[in-house]
């Protein structure tokens, strides 16, 4: 008699853990290739755009990640900061399959940043962001011994000029495979 309603509770915890596990992957995976697909998305229809351009590219993104180098190989980030944003987290998932699919294949990951700041700050800050990408891919089950960090700080702008474009594409992570 007693036992009764302890199945019950059970059986609603485990009911409320399937929703709340099937409900998490669609989100980020939607909301991240928007982020990454910002400069081919061209449409007038603010929700209708997002979704279509959001499907596709999932598909690409999943179907290059087991077997091909994913195409999208940089990531920004925000201004003297080394927090992966939200929308290229399925960038990096992208990257960690691949990895994780091909034991035999390496990328260096390369760390740069604006040119403001000293040289010495800007080295660690780069060296802090390719490193916060390496931990991001070894909890996803990447091996260490496949990913190099190396930071170039401001050495290598990938866009001249002392703007704020500028220095936006030049905060980031580049993987070389």
């Amino acid at each position: 008699m007693q036992f009764k309603p302890y199945a019950r509770t059970l059986i609603a915890a485990m009911s409320m853990a399937v929703m709340a596990g099937c409900s998490s992957t669609g989100g980020t995976q939607e909301g991240s290739m928007d982020g990454t697909a910002g400069a081919g998305g061209v449409g007038t229809g603010t929700a209708g755009t997002g979704q279509v351009s959001g499907s596709g590219l999932g598909e690409g993104a999943g179907q290059m990640a087991g077997s091909r180098i994913p195409e999208v190989r940089t990531i920004y980030f925000a201004y003297d900061s080394d927090t992966i944003r939200p929308e290229f987290q399925s960038v990096l998932q992208s990257h960690a399959r691949f990895l994780q699919n091909n034991g035999n294949a390496r990328v260096v990951l390369q760390g740069h940043t604006d040119e403001r700041g000293t040289r010495e700050y800007n080295l660690a800050l780069g060296e802090r962001r390719a490193d916060a990408v390496k931990r991001f891919l070894s909890v996803q089950g990447v091996s260490p011994s496949q990913v190099e960090v190396v930071s170039y700080g401001e050495e290598r702008p990938a866009a001249r000029g002392s703007n704020e474009e500028a220095y936006a594409q030049n905060r980031r992570v580049v993987f070389a495979y």
